[in-house]
Formats: C-alpha cells, sequence, structure tokens
C-alpha cells in the first residue's frame, strides 16, 4: 500500500542530558542514526551550535562524514552550516569531500551569516542583511495550524547580545562575509567550474567541482534567505520550530521568489518540535522540562543548557507570567502526544504550510525516549518497513562496506 503523506526527516543537536557529556551525546547521535537509517527516515541534519552546554553538535560536516559511513541509505547533512564562521569555500569542502565517499546521499544546508553590534549600535545584521518583515504580533489559526506571535524579546535583549559578542570573540567569528546570495552563488560557481572572484581570475577546488551534493538554504523568516533561495531555484528550508510565528511567511516568500535553476519547481521542508510517547500523558510528562530548556537559550545567560529531567522541571502553571510569554510560542507549537495525536497536528502543519517534507527534532532528558519517539512516529506515519525494500535496491558492495563499518563502530 502507497504511503501518501511526506516524507519524514530528523534535526538532531545532540543533546547533552543533565548529569551527561558531550562524548556521550555525540556517541549517542551516530547511534540514533543507525536507527533512523533502518527506521525509514530520509534524512538525519545536524545543527551547528558552539558553546552551548547543552548541546554537542557543533560540527555538522564532521558527524555527516561519521554517520555516513556508518548508514547505508540515509541522506546526511547540515541543518545548518553557518556563514558567521565557516567560508562558503570550506563548507563546501568539507561536504564535497563527504559526497565523493557517499554521493547522491549529502546535504549542504547553508544559513545567513549573523554579526551582532555592541548595545547601541543597532540590530544584529549580516553583511548586505536588507531588514526582516516583521513577525505577526497576535495568535493566529491557519485552517487549524496554531501560528503564534512572536515572542516579546530578540537579540536586542541586554543579556543575550552580551552572551553572543562574547562567543563571537571565542568562536574567532571574525570573518566578513559578502553578501549572501553571492555566496551561495560562489558555492554553485565552484561546483560547476565556473567560478571567478571579482577582478576575474579563475578558482576551482577538486571536491567541490562536480560533487553530488544538494544545496539547501535556511530561513526563519520571509526575508533574504528564503528569497534568494527561490530566486536560484533551490530548495528550502523553513525554520517552524524555532521562529513558528514567521513559518507561513518564510513559505510564502520563497514560493513567490521562486525561478527555476537547481531545481525545476520548488521544494520546502519545514521543521517541528516533536515529542511522541505511547500515551498522551507520558508525552505531557516527558515534555515538562522542554520550556526550561528553551528558557535558557531565550534569556541570555549560557546558552541551551544540559536537557533536564522531568522530575527537575518547573511545572508551567507554577512560572511567573514574563517566563511563559517568552517562551510560549515554542512550547504552544511543540507537537506533544501519542502516535495518533502528533500524526494528525503534523499532518494539519504539512498541508498548510504546503511542505513537500517535514524535519522533526526531538528533544528529551532520557536517549532512550528520543529513540522510542522516532520508533513510534515511524511506525505511525507509514515508513516503518520501506528503508528495508530500498536497501535491498541498493548497490551491494557499498551495503557490505557499511556493513562493516558498523560492525567496527
Amino acid at each position: 500500500m502507497s504511503n501518501p503523506r511526506v516524507p519524514l526527516s530528523v534535526l538532531d543537536l545532540a543533546l547533552v542530558a543533565e548529569g551527561s557529556t558531550g562524548v556521550q551525546a555525540i556517541q549517542r547521535a551516530v547511534s540514533l542514526a543507525i536507527d533512523l537509517d533502518a527506521l525509514g527516515y530520509q534524512r538525519v541534519w545536524y545543527a551547528e551550535h558552539h558553546l552551548a552546554p547543552g548541546v554537542a553538535s557543533a560540527a555538522p560536516a564532521v558527524l555527516a562524514a561519521a554517520v555516513a559511513a556508518r548508514t547505508s541509505r540515509i541522506r546526511v547533512g547540515s541543518g545548518a552550516v553557518l556563514l558567521s564562521t565557516t567560508s562558503p569555500l570550506v563548507a563546501a569542502e568539507q561536504f564535497g569531500t563527504i559526497a565523493a565517499l557517499h554521493p547522491g546521499r549529502v546535504d549542504l544546508g547553508l544559513g545567513r551569516a549573523f554579526t551582532v553590534p555592541p548595545s547601541g549600535q543597532g540590530a544584529p545584521a549580516a553583511s548586505a542583511q536588507p531588514p526582516r518583515p516583521p513577525a505577526p504580533a497576535v495568535p493566529r489559526l491557519v485552517d487549524g495550524l496554531y501560528v503564534p506571535p512572536a515572542p516579546p524579546n530578540g537579540l536586542n535583549d541586554p543579556a543575550l547580545r552580551e552572551r553572543l559578542l562574547a562567543q563571537q570573540e571565542v568562536i574567532g567569528a571574525h570573518r566578513k562575509p559578502a553578501g549572501f546570495r553571492d555566496e551561495v552563488e560562489q558555492v554553485l560557481a565552484l561546483r560547476q567550474g565556473t567560478y571567478r572572484d571579482g577582478a576575474g581570475n579563475a578558482y576551482g577546488s577538486p571536491p567541490v567541482e562536480g560533487a553530488a551534493f544538494d544545496l539547501w538554504l535556511l530561513a526563519s523568516s520571509g526575508g533574504e534567505s528564503a528569497v534568494v533561495a527561490g530566486e536560484l531555484g533551490l530548495p528550502l528550508a523553513a525554520n517552524f520550530h524555532v521562529s513558528p510565528a514567521t513559518v507561513l511567511d518564510t513559505v510564502a516568500a520563497y514560493r513567490a521568489a521562486f525561478r527555476p535553476g537547481v531545481l525545476a519547481e520548488p521544494y520546502v521542508v519545514v521543521s517541528a518540535d516533536v515529542l511522541v510517547a505511547q500515551t498522551l500523558e507520558r508525552a505531557r510528562v516527558l515534555a515538562e522540562p522542554f520550556a526550561d530548556w528553551v528558557l535558557s537559550i531565550r534569556r541570555g545567560e549560557r546558552g541551551a543548557m544540559a536537557y533536564p529531567s522531568p522530575s527537575a522541571a518547573i511545572a508551567w502553571t507554577d512560572r511567573p507570567d514574563a517566563e511563559r510569554a517568552l517562551v510560549a510560542d515554542r512550547v504552544d507549537t511543540r507537537i506533544v502526544g501519542d502516535p495518533a495525536t502528533v500524526v494528525e497536528r503534523l499532518d494539519t502543519l504539512a498541508r498548510v504550510t504546503g511542505a513537500d517534507e517535514l524535519l522533526v527534532t526531538t528533544a528529551t532528558h532520557d536517549p532512550a525516549e528520543t529513540r522510542r519517539s522516532f520508533e513510534l512516529l515511524a511506525e505511525a506515519w507509514g515508513i516503518t518497513g520501506r528503508a528495508d525494500v530500498e536497501r535491498d535496491d541498493a548497490d551491494q558492495p557499498d551495503a557490505e562496506r557499511d556493513d562493516a563499518a558498523v560492525s567496527a563502530a
């Protein structure tokens, strides 16, 4: 029986649980990816986060390479490489190298480069960045999808600004990016073997030229990233799980700007925070620490803290109004429940956004609960078992090589 639903993929942050270590988080991320491969998920992407106590995914290219060597079917990639810390050339060379060993299974996702000026010097900016459209100020219900208002603060929060500025110094994020479109076009030209600099000098990179990776752009608003993705005919990842208030504007801007380029038609993956348990009651218990974790990101202390256990979480009803307002957009749009409930809400998200694919991310304190959530979702969505069929059709020498890599791991 055919599966009428869109494909499912995974964004993994390699969360560090309270009482655990970054080493364990990375090892578990690779182990989880092997399971996701068997479960039939389309792709697994790794984010780029630096100096966050609760997130071990700091080097997406390294994680993607490790996972590609230990799996046989699932696509691997970045969601996203940040152009504030990595040049487009280096990013393309990293993922071109992976694609040389695993052609047709690699995604290079790029995110726009941000700089944070000191207080009193204007809003956060990127090189040649136009102003973003304002986020909606009131909640909306759009064909069954709840779209919350934007949270009350942003990067203008003084404590958050100071933390980001301090982190930039430690990370060494001192490169001055060109315009976002220029940097994306550089990757495309390097892959085509046609790149020339502003003076007309030709350059080539052997691991990039002809590389078998797909280039993606990530966007959290209807601003520059979404528009550039559309104008260049690239696939887009729309960031619902972090910025649910702007997802419809993001997708609309991309589709309005789309011109055939790398793709003949638009292709949108929409991200979502998801947690599935056998019962709604169990899912709610597991979900309780999420508000604490999001709050640690948004109130500008050290960034994402180690993910708390349910027993350490503060009940939602016991929180001050100001805390609830700061994280309500993400808490209210997180898709939590038993398999049937989660599938219904994901169906709504896909329908209303017109998503061609959904990218789910799951946070729990217990890695076994995270794994179980992905298992339950795969079964309820109808993708379980499809991977075995696809693997039977795979090239046998590659399958044997990857099986050996799994055994060695």
